[in-house]
């Protein structure tokens, strides 16, 4: 088995996603959604929200997005896939993107 590539915490999360359900989400159940890096996993996830927001996270659910077929001009493509992380924090702890 290949050597897995170590990653900074400021590596494996890209941007926080800020959707309509995405803040429901945050408001009501205390989840926060991530786009994160592809090769990132959910240690490498949690390690680096607990370093980053210094907050204590209880679960981290990751999902891996296809790229959705576009076209341009007459031909067609397709955008990139990417990874997506629901994080859970403890009770009573929140983060402010604001």
């Amino acid at each position: 088995m290949a050597p897995r590539l170590h990653l900074e915490p400021h590596q494996v999360i890209l941007r926080p996603l800020l959707t309509e359900k995405g803040v429901h989400r945050s408001s009501r159940y205390g989840q926060y959604s991530f786009e994160i890096n592809p090769l990132a996993t959910k240690d490498d996830v949690k390690i680096a929200m607990q370093f980053l927001f210094d907050v204590t996270v209880t679960k981290v659910c990751t999902q891996t997005r296809k790229g959705k077929p576009r076209k341009h001009r007459y031909r067609f493509g397709y955008t990139k896939a990417w990874k997506k992380a629901i994080v859970t924090l403890g009770e009573g702890q929140s983060l402010e993107f604001i």
